[in-house]
């Protein structure tokens, strides 16, 4: 190892580069390798807590609000790789960088997220086609590259620029007007929420649904609850066998009514806006459109696969621009001194902006814990065989919250972004996911965090709540704050 250490070094000197970041890199990697081949284990070696343990950490313990830090008791009990039954399902945990690039880079070409069998039972009682979140296979790979070539693209998104500038003016304006006296806005999530709600609406619909309106239509506030509810509701529903829903119906049943309602309340708007564009062929007009709703309508798609993919994306563009927005700016209200982009000035700097989104989104990611079941054929991961079809949980919350990754890594430090001579691995923290499944939505949800913040931070100068308590997050299928965030937004 010296010997080829010395070797890099030299040949990364003569390239002006510096050789730290990569050489720190080899040797912790390289002291991870096995020396020899050994025999691989199985699952029946694989350590991890008894069905009855792991029952009692989940529903004794309120282990289903906190299943982020279930993550990190894994690590400490077990290692970096475990086994451990969620109701019905088997699955193993793996909660090291280097290992969940393993997973990744088996997972094949038509990769599966994970079952998420109560949203697919749900479609089935209710004659939905599957959307891009819940369909497999062929039929998500179709849907994935139609919606990439509008989702994906950098000139594609931009085209929404307008559009959702718009959108942040509405917020500016109504935080404006939340403000009471000494600039106090209570529930600061709740307006970010309705915020996540309008900027997908426009770039689904290219219309408004009046989510930052002083009053906003009691459709749309149910359609916010609806989805507060079924994500309360998913980690129950799955939790429990199909047999335990006739004994005990109430779950299932209120996880049926959220989606039939956002189902209800996507339709109406897609059949609105395509029936005025119909409209507007009969009289001669010329109709064109940069909303997803109308490429996708021009696709030869069934509606039925319109509507579901429509609802999913719906739901899917709003707790990402709403739990990452509150987090940004409860950190920056908290770390005056850190403060990345305080004047207008600063704006400019994009670095400082992306490096304070990316540091909330090490600390909060949104989807703490993803998954992937290889379904084509047995794969190796950390010296262990895992047969097909296994349910792989990538334990995200642990890896972006590793010491050995990140130092001082439960601190907000934005700026560990820009230092060159820190190298972190590129799997230890990736809130968008990485691969065919990583999140179809990354750069629109990224500009509307980029104009919102800036425009915020122009706007306003953002203090704590004098009389708030510290937030901690919770699971609720995503990672939410488990308290109330209320913070003071100075006029300058």
């Amino acid at each position: 190892m010296t010997t080829v250490r010395r070797m890099l070094q030299q040949a990364l000197r003569v390239s002006g580069r510096s050789a730290f970041p990569l050489v720190k890199w080899m040797e912790r990697w390289a002291e991870r390798a096995p020396v020899k081949p050994q025999a691989l284990r199985t699952l029946d070696d694989m350590p991890g807590p008894s069905v009855a343990s792991f029952a009692w950490d989940l529903f004794a313990r309120r282990g289903l609000s906190r299943l982020h830090e279930l993550q990190l008791e894994g690590v400490q009990r077990y290692g970096p790789m475990w086994k451990a039954s969620f109701g019905p399902i088997l699955t193993v945990h793996v909660a090291d960088p280097a290992l969940i690039e393993q997973v990744l880079r088996q997972e094949g070409q038509h990769p599966m997220r994970s079952d998420l069998s109560s949203w697919k039972d749900y479609r089935k009682l209710r004659g939905h086609n599957y959307g891009l979140l819940t369909s497999e296979g062929e039929e998500w790979q179709s849907v994935r590259s139609l919606l990439g070539k509008h989702m994906l693209r950098p000139k594609a998104v931009e085209a929404y620029d307008k559009t959702l500038n718009g959108v942040v003016s509405d917020l500016i304006a109504k935080l404006h007007l939340r403000r009471r006296s000494q600039g106090l806005v209570s529930d600061i999530g709740s307006e970010f929420y309705r915020f996540g709600l309008e900027g997908i609406s426009s770039v689904l619909f290219e219309s408004r649904i009046g989510s930052l309106d002083e009053v906003v239509p009691e459709e749309t506030e149910r359609f916010i609850q609806s989805i507060n509810t079924m994500f309360v509701m998913t980690l129950l529903t799955m939790a429990m066998p199909k047999w335990l829903h006739q004994l005990f119906p109430k779950p299932w049943n209120i996880f049926c009514q959220c989606w039939d309602y956002m189902f209800e309340f996507a339709k109406g708007h897609i059949d609105q806006r395509l029936t005025a564009e119909a409209e507007k062929v009969a009289r001669g007009e010329e109709v064109e459109g940069r909303y997803l709703t109308y490429f996708l309508s021009r696709t030869g798609l069934p509606m039925k696969t319109v509507y579901s993919n429509i609802t999913e994306l719906l739901l899917a563009g709003v707790d990402t621009i709403s739990s990452t927005m509150s987090w940004s700016l409860y950190e920056l209200s908290r770390h005056p001194e850190g403060r990345s982009i305080p004047e207008a000035k600063d704006v400019a700097c994009m670095p400082l902006l992306k490096a304070t989104v990316k540091e909330v989104l090490r600390l909060y990611p949104v989807i703490p814990a993803n998954a992937r079941v290889i379904t084509e054929r047995d794969i190796q991961v950390g010296g262990y065989l895992i047969p097909k079809n296994t349910l792989i949980t990538l334990c995200h919350f642990a890896t972006s919250r590793d010491p050995a990754v990140f130092s001082n890594p439960d601190e907000f430090q934005p700026h560990r972004w820009l230092n060159k001579d820190q190298a972190h691995h590129p799997y230890a923290s990736v809130p968008f996911g990485v691969g065919k499944r990583s999140c179809i939505g990354r750069r629109i949800a990224e500009l509307e965090l980029y104009l919102a913040l800036s425009r915020i931070l122009i706007e306003f100068d953002v203090k704590p709540d004098p009389e708030g308590i510290s937030v901690k997050p919770m699971t609720r299928t995503l990672l939410v704050p488990e308290n109330v965030i209320s913070l003071q937004f100075i006029e300058r």
